[in-house]
């Protein structure tokens, strides 16, 4: 069984990750430095992540921060 990766999304909630890094990837448009650049991960849950998730998508600042996803 293949798993698809968004790498648009976090991984670990669902919502846009904003990361510059994969939108320059993806066009090839130069962008500014990443918030993930300077972000202290410290407080994100990475330990929950399935090991086929891990170093595949950029978790979004709202779970490096440790926070819980946004509620609709």
């Amino acid at each position: 069984m293949t798993v698809v990766i968004d790498t648009a999304h976090c991984p670990l909630c669902g919502e846009a990750n904003r990361c510059a890094m994969e939108v320059e990837r993806e066009t090839g448009q130069a962008q500014p430095p990443c918030w993930c650049m300077a972000a202290d991960f410290s407080l994100a849950p990475l330990d929950t992540l399935p090991p086929a998730l891990r170093g595949q998508a950029c978790i979004c600042a709202r779970c490096a921060a440790g926070l819980p996803p946004l509620q609709d």
